[in-house]
């Protein structure tokens, strides 16, 4: 049985900022109890500070396994259950494929996929105790489709996207929901501190040099206000239908349809080719 609002507890990894830190202060606004982690302990504590009753901050790196263990323990041990997991720790990378370092790859990998997935796996056997619970993944309009000069932090993200896919077909017999956020544009730290910028190939300067300025040119000035985001979600996991994908932000709704809608027409376009491939065709 799902627990009461006053009773709801929100797991949110990457808190101390962005989307994570909104998502806290909004279930705060609605009596939820909330798990607030991320690596910066002092920033979670100045958020825990504003409702001490209400959350409890666990300095927690998705990276580390072990911290990832302590920390569901911490959150079990806090606050008896948890209902929603939120895994929104990430960061982004912009630069052409080629312009990115085998390692970056390794490490965008190793956050915005792996971290996730580790961090899920340490919550699941509680939500299937409970037999309740959502599972929120953040992804991105990247994760849907993909523009020259993001390969990396699209590559996280479709793989996270993949994976929720299959995830959410496994735990829904248990009563567990599973949702792909894929938010456009947000007022969040995304475009300043959590954006790596690769270096430079001068060959590439004309193909994602719009890209690199683009994403230093929207830090602050983002359309999306992460609070309403946060509603959103809620009001998402509140409906008996949850849909798998949530697009947020009038640009991710407008990209993601284009992109839809080019998939459908080359599959029409190739449709004869695709069907004549098997050996009696």
């Amino acid at each position: 049985m799902e627990n009461t609002d006053n009773n709801k507890v929100w797991f949110i990894t990457g808190a101390s900022s962005g989307f994570g830190k909104a998502m806290a202060e909004y279930a705060t606004s609605k009596g939820y109890k909330v798990v607030a982690t991320a690596r910066r302990k002092e920033k979670l504590d100045e958020l825990a500070a504003t409702a001490p009753d209400q959350i409890k901050a666990i300095s927690m790196d998705v990276t580390n396994r072990q911290q990832v263990k302590q920390g569901v323990k911490e959150a079990i041990d806090a606050f008896g259950h948890v209902d929603v997991l939120i895994n929104n720790a990430g960061y982004g990378i912009v630069g052409a494929l080629e312009e990115t370092p085998e390692e970056e790859f390794r490490n965008q990998m190793e956050t915005n996929f792996f971290g996730a997935v580790s961090v899920t796996q340490e919550v699941l056997p509680h939500l299937r105790k409970q037999g309740s619970g959502a599972i929120v993944n953040m992804s991105s309009m990247g994760g849907n489709m993909s523009f020259g000069g993001f390969s990396a932090y699209s590559a996280s993200k479709f793989a996270l996207e993949g994976a929720s896919e299959a995830l959410a077909q496994e735990v829904a017999p248990f009563g567990i929901k599973t949702m792909i956020v894929e938010p456009g544009a947000f007022r969040t730290e995304f475009a300043g501190s959590a954006l790596k910028h690769m270096p430079k190939i001068e060959a590439y300067d004309e193909i994602v040099g719009g890209t690199r300025d683009f994403a230093k040119g929207m830090d602050g000035t983002q359309e999306g206000d992460p609070l309403k985001a946060a509603q959103a979600i809620d009001q998402a996991l509140q409906v008996e239908n949850t849909p798998l994908r949530l697009q947020l932000g009038a640009d991710a709704v407008e990209a993601i349809k284009v992109h839809a809608e080019q998939l459908l027409s080359d599959l029409d376009s190739w449709k004869e080719t695709a069907l004549n491939t098997s050996y009696n065709s």
